[in-house]
């Protein structure tokens, strides 16, 4: 999370990366001089202590760190995680502060203890462990055990205080017996536990008392207003440090071939790195003297700080006058906009974190006892603003069986309006197309499914859906289509849901083309936030003025005319809220529609099932089945298989082929994962092959992206001389490889576009197409330090219409993740599990194609609920049934 105090739990260090195994506790405990204190919550009494580095390897090995006696059974899977890592981040303002002023410093070391004790005593409260058959019980907590590492600074050395919270999944039960925490109710508890780090940085009166004796206040985002402005240029000073390390390392690797640098070495180069470039610093920092030099450092950059500032008066907002409803509303937008992933439902624990974080940013300066029932009225408001989705009383707060009344509302009348859109049509005769397709490119033959396709869009059905597995040629078909419509007078207006997509669709098919929002923009359709912080869509008519612009709109520029046929291409990926806007054009132009995608490929941002809403509704669907994209036909029909994985059966014999085949790579460990993932992609630059490398999450492949850039700085492939500093301070080079994160038609770039960095001047950075090198754009330093981030590897979302040489997936994906990644490469296509066996890889390759319900309706929403809810403990023995009826009445509030 990126959001100035919205980060509270959100940040990253080496600490939370590595802190999964006992030797990546203590690794991570060495870094930057971390001191290690134990805190044993009982019966909501806190104690602590002091553990040694072997006492911290039996805690975290699940031992008892005093007697060595081990607590419940042993976990057997090298995937297990032993501790769960909550980060106590905040702004880099608080950490200016706190350096700047001894007594700011004691405030935010106080505010940092009463925020870690909450956390840990409501991890005691309401986290729980499983007993009974199937773990069908609950057991509530009487103790639980967490390790603090407090940190000063960053691996730059610059300021950055924070603490790491490692709460040990061993956890005593109120019957006195040791087992495993309810991960899944631990991991979801975790939106609170953030929640309360934003509510603490912002209303906790002490610290705010504490700025403002000192002449400080919090803006509207959480940042000490007064200090916001040094926050760039120290981040511009940890990317040069970053760069220098890369550097450093990269030098002493060439001076000790065959060596990699010691824990000593390495604290050697962050130091020498923080040291170089400043004026008449020596060339190995003394620690005494780091705090004094970064003080300088700031005054410099802003001689004002040497001045004492006055004391300003606080004030808070009355909780009295909280207006209850609307932070009711913000609650409820909070939680639906988390739940995409989910068909729109969500827990009352996410209700409660929404609640929390509409509080913090109301300017209210209280207790956390004082806000106590503010918080809890707000959740009651909150209920009525969303619909349940199970009639079972006393629900467990974690299961998703909530979902906010608007989005219900908005799945329902998309369902009923393509309903009513959808009429059948003739279809274009095959005879027609088969000749269409030869005079396009005599060489290319369309299959039975292709030319049925084309055959539809080409057809005058108002509603057609189109879908197919990765390769299966859906541009070839849409290039066909586009030319018949055009040999009877209709036009073919091809959309994507990404400005990325309908590029890509509309160079490969001759056709004009463009982002769905720009043709729903060009309609006349605007959407902006609102009071709760909701997305509201409006729609000008011509003459209105443009809130925007301040202009009178004018109308639209793209002509549709009856009969036109919009294609929405990558339609797996259309969200539900601009699906709305759609139909709105469709039915004032009198247009059809084709929707062609596949939505086991990645979902959009927002709301999903509007692809399989008009599949269902459509009089003309079309599954293409034939993959031409793969030089070996039995991994086409292999991928296929992955696609629409049918149960855990037949997923384990999908991945027992795919091992057969030889497209398995077993590791032992995250850190082999990715070395694994770096070494092929440098294998793979050797040899002038394009390659595809898809992980997790966003954080995963930047520690691949920022291994492979420092690969190539030591084989002098990169050019270190200038850099420019990307999203989250990272330092990139002439030669690396890019990816721009946000569309502007200034410069020409794309979302999700990738590029090689040309040259890198004090204002602009030219970059190169990776597909093109000729498709030369410049961007600012700006767009690149807000919008720029490496490129080598990417989660699912970069890669999506990709189509390289080879591909990798590594560890942590999705069922669509493991499909799309599966199906980029033309030559090779592997998959990348951590496992101890071969045995277990499999297993582990098999659960991780199963997929959730798709939640396109109420009903199925209703089921997936149920399900859930099946599988929860819940207090006492009984269990819910997990037969559900999704034909069952109204939902109920």
């Amino acid at each position: 999370m990126r959001q100035a105090i919205a980060y509270a739990f959100g940040g990253v260090c080496d600490s939370h990366l590595t802190a999964r195994t006992a030797q990546g506790v203590l690794a991570a405990a060495d870094y930057a001089g971390a001191v290690m204190t134990r805190y044993i919550v009982e019966n909501g009494s806190i104690r602590d202590d002091l553990l040694t580095r072997k006492q911290l390897r039996t805690w975290v090995d699940g031992g008892d760190p005093l007697t060595g006696e081990h607590r419940g059974f042993e976990m057997s899977s090298p995937n297990a995680d032993l501790v769960l890592d909550a980060t106590i981040n905040a702004p880099k303002s608080f950490s200016i502060a706190a350096m700047l002023d001894p007594e700011l410093n004691a405030a935010y070391e106080d505010l940092q203890d009463r925020l870690r004790d909450r956390i840990i005593h409501l991890w005691q409260e309401e986290l729980n462990a499983r007993r009974g058959k199937g773990g069908c019980i609950r057991e509530d907590l009487a103790r639980v055990e967490v390790v603090e590492l407090k940190h000063e600074r960053s691996r730059s050395l610059d300021p950055h205080k924070h603490r790491h919270l490692w709460l040990n999944v061993k956890v005593q039960g109120i019957d006195g017996k040791w087992s495993n925490v309810d991960t899944r109710v631990a991991l979801r508890f975790q939106n609170v536990i953030n929640a309360e780090g934003d509510l603490a940085a912002r209303t906790d009166p002490a610290w705010i008392t504490a700025l403002a004796a000192k002449g400080f206040t919090l803006n509207e985002d959480g940042e000490i207003a007064q200090l916001q402005h040094l926050v760039r240029p120290l981040s511009k000073r940890s990317a040069q440090i970053e760069a220098n390390k890369i550097a450093r390392t990269a030098w002493w690797k060439q001076q000790h071939p065959g060596q990699e640098p010691s824990h000593d070495v390495l604290n050697q180069i962050d130091r020498w790195a923080w040291a170089a470039g400043r004026p008449n610093k020596p060339g190995d920092l003394d620690e005494d003297d780091w705090a004094e030099l970064v003080r300088d450092e700031l005054a410099t950059a802003d001689p004002a700080l040497r001045l004492e500032r006055a004391a300003i008066d606080t004030s808070s907002a009355s909780i009295a006058d909280l207006d209850i409803e609307l932070l009711a509303a913000r609650a409820i937008v909070d939680a639906d906009a988390r739940s995409t992933g989910t068909g729109g439902r969500f827990s009352m624990i996410d209700v409660r974190a929404g609640a929390i974080r509409a509080l913090a940013a109301t300017g209210v300066i209280a207790e956390r006892t004082e806000l106590a029932t503010a918080a809890e009225q707000v959740i009651a408001a909150a209920r009525a603003h969303t619909v349940t989705l199970v009639d079972e009383p006393d629900v467990p707060a974690h299961i998703k069986s909530r979902m906010a009344t608007s989005t219900a509302a908005l799945k329902a009348t998309i369902a009923n309006r393509i309903e009513a859109l959808s009429a059948p049509g003739a279809a274009a005769p095959v005879e027609e197309i088969t000749a269409i397709a030869h005079a396009l490119d005599p060489e290319r033959v369309l299959d039975t499914d292709q030319t049925d396709g084309a055959s539809a869009i080409a057809g005058t059905a108002s509603v057609v859906a189109i879908t197919g597995a990765a390769g299966t040629g859906k541009t070839t078909m849409l290039k066909v289509a586009g030319a018949t419509l055009r040999r009877h007078g209709r036009n073919m207006i091809i959309v994507a849901p990404t400005k990325k997509a309908s590029t890509v669709a509309g160079r490969e098919t001759d056709a004009a083309a463009s982002s769905l929002h720009q043709l729903l923009h060009d309609y006349g359709w605007r959407w902006s936030t609102g009071i709760a912080g909701n997305t509201e869509w409006t729609r000008l008519n011509p003459g209105d003025t443009d809130p925007s612009t301040g202009q009178q709109y004018q109308g639209p520029r793209t002509r549709i005319r009856p009969g036109d046929r919009i294609v929405v291409d990558e339609a797996g990926m259309l969200d539900l809220e601009a699906t709305n806007a759609l139909i709105d054009i469709i039915h004032r132009t009198g247009a059809t529609v084709a929707v062609v995608g596949d939505d086991y490929q990645a979902l959009p941002v927002g709301h999903s099932g509007a692809m399989a809403l008009f599949r269902r509704s459509a009089f003309e669907k079309i599954e293409l089945t034939e993959i031409h994209r793969f030089r070996d036909p039995e991994w086409a029909d292999l991928s296929a298989r992955v696609r629409d994985s049918r149960g855990l059966a037949e997923s384990r014999a999908i991945a027992e082929e795919i091992e057969h085949a030889g497209h398995l790579m077993l590791v032992t460990s995250e850190a082999e994962a990715h070395q694994t993932m770096v070494a092929a992609w440098l294998e793979s630059s050797r040899k002038a092959e394009t390659i595809a490398l898809v992980t997790g999450t966003h954080a995963e492949a930047q520690r691949i992206n920022e291994a492979i850039q420092a690969r190539r700085i030591e084989s002098g492939a990169l050019d270190t001389r200038t850099f420019a500093v990307g999203q989250s301070e990272q330092p990139v080079f002439v030669g690396d490889v890019v990816q721009t994160r946000r569309n502007d038609n200034a410069s020409g770039v794309e979302n999700r576009q990738n590029w090689i960095i040309r040259s890198i001047t004090d204002e602009h950075l030219t970059l190169a197409c990776t597909s093109d090198s000729s498709s030369l754009r410049r961007i600012t330093r700006d767009y690149a330090s807000a919008n720029l981030h490496l490129g080598y590897a990417s989660t699912v979302y970069g890669v999506q219409g990709e189509t390289t040489d080879r591909a990798i997936v590594g560890p942590g994906v999705d069922a669509a993740g493991l499909y799309v990644g599966l199906t980029r490469g033309r030559s090779r296509n592997d998959a990348l599990v951590i496992a101890s066996t071969i045995e277990a890889a499999k297993e582990e390759l098999a659960a991780t194609m199963q997929r959730q319900l798709r939640e396109e309706t109420i009903e199925k929403s209703r089921i997936a609920a149920r399900e859930e809810l099946a599988r929860a403990a819940r207090n006492g023995a009984a269990t819910p049934t997990a037969s559900v009826d999704a034909s069952s009445p109204t939902l109920s509030r």
